[in-house]
């Protein structure tokens, strides 16, 4: 698995649906065009919030209220994956 971003539709609390995009971690917003175009969403608005939240922490969380149109979902969930820093994590605590 490349590293990129995996987006996911969550309704009452369960992944209704999901992608992931290869993209580099500064690459986020083209790769959530794509997803969104693969999962037949639409595109959120993406607020300063949402901005400072995935350099932070590599997430971002949008509710209903961050889409023009009306969504079947309770939130998107985007998350930046990258499998080899976690090995490197991982070799750390071995």
């Amino acid at each position: 698995m490349s590293q990129g971003i995996w987006v996911r539709l969550i309704r009452h609390g369960k992944i209704m649906d999901s992608n992931v995009q290869p993209c580099a971690p500064d690459e986020w917003e083209e790769a959530l065009t794509e997803a969104c175009r693969r999962l037949d969403a639409p595109k959120p608005v993406i607020l300063p919030r949402h901005e400072r939240d995935y350099q932070s922490f590599h997430q971002a969380r949008f509710l209903p209220e961050h889409f023009i149109e009306s969504v079947s979902f309770d939130r998107m969930e985007v998350e930046y994956i990258d499998p080899e820093a976690r090995s490197k994590v991982n070799e750390k605590y071995l």
